[in-house]
């Protein structure tokens, strides 16, 4: 079976098993570069990731916040225990904005590999009109 021609980061060949018709893997054909960007920007900043974790520090200094107001006698424990429940509802609803994200990501990366997997199924069997 053929490997690909394409080099890891560390500068060792790669070695996925590539089609008959390929000299590269998804990873490192030239063609497929632009797609891999698309992916890649989906798994990147344009998420929200940033956002979430700016929300998850704003959300603690809000406890530190909290904390010492009811250390001073400023804020009675009953409204911090409150308002410590709803900080806790967002970082919860954070965790599933999260994973949502991370479930995108998945779909993506998987319908890349299986259309990968389609065109080398295809080209191995000599069907290029299916």
């Amino acid at each position: 079976m053929a490997r690909c021609a394409g080099a890891k980061p560390d500068g060792t060949p790669c070695e996925r098993i590539v089609s008959a018709s390929s000299e590269y893997c998804y990873a490192h054909d030239p063609t497929t570069a632009e797609a891999r960007r698309r992916n890649a920007s989906k798994g990147g900043k344009g998420n929200g990731r940033g956002r979430a974790a700016f929300e998850v520090r704003d959300i603690k200094r809000q406890v530190r916040e909290l904390v010492g107001d009811v250390r001073a006698g400023r804020l009675n424990k009953g409204d911090a225990a409150v308002i410590g429940q709803l900080l806790n509802v967002a970082l919860r609803a954070l965790s599933v904005e999260r994973a949502w994200h991370e479930a995108d990501d998945l779909e993506a990366r998987l319908d890349a590999l299986e259309t990968e997997d389609r065109a080398e199924r295809l080209a191995e069997s000599g069907d290029h009109w299916r």
